[in-house]
């Protein structure tokens, strides 16, 4: 018989996992947890992960990324930019290298496999021998493909990109590159071989499975089709990947619906889901979370989803379900944190998010200033 799932025992567990119940030991533990940290906004997964350590600050994640190199900027689920943990670093490329792509390129700019081969192993040599800006891989991948690769035919931000860099993902996603330090404004791409002692990507016969445990771990009881949406593959596709592992996943019936858990990994006592926190835009834990009407109930999913996708609201999360949204504003040294509440705060509530607020503050290295009302501006601003 099918183990029922109470709601608030998923989130207690789910806040658990990911480090937002009690602190993780270091920032790739935290991420590990999260199971990738979204940065396409930079300053967002920074307050991401330094939220779930104990009084860290931005500057600690800046530092785990760019100096201790524990965690890697590379593109990661759904083919946008994540941190992910450099230990993890082998599974990740090994799974995504694997996933199922599209190209939304017109068939006259598209590449063909070949030459998706030769930009890749391109990219690759160029990076080996150091960190490189755009502009430099414009001139690395032309000398090594020819003219073919930096016809300039892509159409992005009002110019024209060369043909190659439609590429940059699966690179990334095959272990060729990933994002360097800044050189000043510009963006530069590195080698995660020069940055990890020993790094291949896994066989994907390994780290698919690998990476389905991972999400289970943070986000289960989940079905294929949530994992599916987390990922952004097709849905037949990851249904093969859940039954391939029927031997080693459990289900669990969570609102009426067969999902799944780690073998041995249910139920877990992971004590109360009560706690209040402000969650910055794309954080794991909304974007991951299913079912969607179950973690933004009512006024949530009209406030804080966009056509039913998570993360383009910061919000505010209160016994881990999304109970408001909220927006900051850097002005100098201060910090102004405006928090709209969908429901009426009791008071220990509100006494938790000054202390929420607080911490917002210290992560960003600011002085918050905290006030309480409706929000004038829209998704990402």
């Amino acid at each position: 018989m099918t183990d029922k799932a109470h709601w608030r025992d998923v989130c207690a567990r789910r806040l658990s996992r990911q480090w937002l119940t009690q602190p993780a030991p270091d920032a790739a533990a935290a991420v590990a947890g999260m199971c990738a940290a979204h940065a396409q906004i930079q300053t967002a997964a920074e307050l991401s992960v330094a939220l779930r350590l104990d009084g860290a600050t931005r500057s600690d994640v800046r530092r785990a990324l760019w100096e201790d190199r524990t965690l890697v900027r590379t593109f990661g689920p759904r083919g946008t930019v994540h941190l992910l943990p450099a230990v993890d670093l082998a599974m990740w490329t090994g799974a995504l290298s694997a996933v199922p792509t599209s190209s939304s390129q017109p068939a006259n700019v598209r590449l063909d496999e070949e030459q998706v081969d030769a930009v890749v192993a391109a990219l690759g040599a160029a990076v080996a021998e150091g960190d490189r800006t755009v502009d430099e891989l414009d001139e690395a991948v032309g000398d090594a493909c020819g003219k073919w690769a930096v016809a300039r035919v892509m159409p992005a931000f009002q110019t024209m990109w060369p043909r190659w860099r439609q590429v940059v993902s699966t690179a990334a996603a095959r272990g060729a590159l990933c994002f360097g330090p800044n050189r000043g404004r510009a963006i530069t791409y590195a080698s995660p071989r020069r940055w990890i002692p020993g790094y291949a990507p896994a066989r994907p016969d390994q780290a698919l499975p690998a990476l389905v445990h991972a999400y289970l771990a943070a986000f289960g009881p989940a079905s294929a089709m949530h994992f599916a949406r987390w990922l952004a593959v097709p849905p037949a596709w990851a249904t093969a990947q859940f039954e391939s592992l029927a031997e080693v996943i459990e289900p669990v019936e969570l609102d009426g619906e067969e999902c799944w858990v780690n073998a041995g990994d249910w139920p877990v006592s992971s004590g109360s889901p009560a706690g209040l926190w402000l969650l910055p835009y794309f954080d794991a834990y909304a974007v991951g979370a299913q079912p969607r009407h179950l973690v933004f109930p009512g006024r949530a999913a009209e406030r804080a989803l966009a056509r039913t996708q998570a993360g383009n609201f910061p919000v505010l999360l209160i016994d881990g379900v999304v109970a408001g949204v909220w927006h900051q504003r850097r002005a100098g040294g201060r910090i102004h944190i405006t928090v709209e509440p969908l429901r009426r705060l009791a008071a220990r509530q509100r006494r938790a998010l000054d202390e929420a607020a607080e911490r917002v503050g210290v992560v960003l290295e600011g002085q918050p200033e905290l006030t309480i009302g409706e929000l004038a501006v829209g998704a990402h601003a």
